[in-house]
């Protein structure tokens, strides 16, 4: 769905950087509470059971998740479209795309893939339950009948409800759902512009969260106070991403005609991949006083970006000869856009945010230019006025 901010690495997948915020962890250490209770209530068994079955089910969930997530990411990947990582936080996952997708074809793609993901998920529980010959009782605490069951049915069953609703909420047509981004993608393919997709979907989105916030502070009338709060909360920011999506698109009318090499400095400062690095230090770094360097072959194809940090932990660490093209960030593709992809494309991206800039390069991978923050600014600030 959504989500940004600093995140802990717990693994990577394919290459996929698996992250997680702080928030991930209160919501894991609350839902394990939770679902001690549930599990007491479902399953005859000691208290210690319970709890193993609640710590079992809430890793099962988040990696639910993931698997989500992951279907989006390596779609997304099949479709060109490089994957920053995958991110755990208060709302679940979010798969961070450095770029969106360029056909309403590869849009619905990659929204749909998250939730065909799920809907496996959601196949293998009740599977599993039906080749141990008691899929019924996988039925009854999805349904959440009051009748005893055993451990596997109990944790199985639950696995399967949280998957189901996890399922029927992201197929509601509404941004940044990825209901809302196949709603975007077939609204994209019908009209032949992005952008009136964009409006519906997040307009759809806008009404959404309104109605969530509803229900969530009906809840609170109820005396659902836990319930009511996380819904309302959560309502908050989908209307916030919905609306950002409404904004967004209203300026990519504006700058629709303007690319990436429109704005670019297109005689930027680099740095041969073949450069060592205590030479690196002294004829860059302590020359220009800037913080990076963008690394090309001897044929001016973009590698890399080499930071002075990097730089100066090899030449302290005793490995001045090692070159820039073994140094560059291993990062170095969000850092990259092509230099005919229009000025929307850079808004949003993780590379801008994170290095200040992004290298523009052509088809065959040459560096063409780099594209500053600054320079952003000041062509959307012409393209409004």
């Amino acid at each position: 769905m959504f989500g940004g901010g600093p995140s802990i690495q717990l693994a990577r997948i394919f290459g996929i950087r698996i992250g997680a915020s702080p928030s991930w962890f209160f919501v894991l250490f609350a839902l394990i509470y939770l679902l001690t209770g549930y599990f007491g209530d479902v399953v005859d068994g000691s208290d210690g059971q319970a709890f193993g079955l609640a710590v079992a089910a809430a890793l099962l969930f988040f990696v639910s998740i993931t698997l989500h997530e992951l279907g989006h990411a390596i779609v997304a990947r099949r479709n060109g479209i490089g994957i920053a990582g995958i991110d755990l936080f208060f709302f679940g996952g979010v798969a961070k795309l450095t770029r969106d997708a360029d056909s309403p074809g590869a849009e619905f793609r990659v929204a749909a893939a998250g939730p065909a993901v799920t809907a496996v998920i959601v196949g293998l529980c009740f599977g599993v339950g039906l080749l141990l010959s008691n899929a019924g009782d996988v039925f009854g605490v999805a349904r959440f009948e009051d009748d005893p069951t055993t451990p596997v049915y109990a944790l199985l069953g639950w696995l399967a409800l949280i998957n189901i609703v996890l399922l029927v909420f992201n197929l509601v047509p509404a941004f940044p759902l990825d209901g809302g981004r196949i709603a975007r993608a077939i609204a994209w393919k019908l009209t032949g512009d992005r952008n009136r997709g964009t409006r519906f979907s997040g307009r759809a989105g806008q009404g959404f969260a309104v109605l969530m916030m509803g229900f969530g502070i009906y809840l609170l009338m109820q005396g659902d106070e836990l319930n009511g709060v996380y819904t309302v909360v959560l309502a908050f920011f989908l209307y916030q991403a919905a609306s950002s999506a409404v904004v967004s698109s209203a300026l990519s009318d504006k700058i629709g005609g303007i690319t990436v090499a429109d704005v670019m400095d297109d005689e930027p400062v680099t740095m041969p991949a073949s450069t060592q690095a205590l030479v690196a230090e002294d004829e860059f770094f302590l020359r220009y006083r800037w913080p990076w360097f963008a690394v090309v072959d001897d044929r001016g194809r973009y590698i890399g970006v080499l930071k002075r940090e990097s730089v100066e932990e090899a030449v302290q660490g005793g490995r001045p000869a090692i070159t820039a093209g073994e140094l560059v960030e291993e990062q170095s593709e969000t850092f990259r856009i092509g230099r005919d992809q229009p000025l929307e494309a850079l808004l949003g991206r993780p590379g801008l945010r994170d290095l200040g800039a992004l290298m523009a390069v052509d088809a065959e991978g040459v560096l063409c230019g780099v594209v500053t923050v600054e320079q952003i600014r000041r062509a959307l600030t012409t393209a409004v006025a």
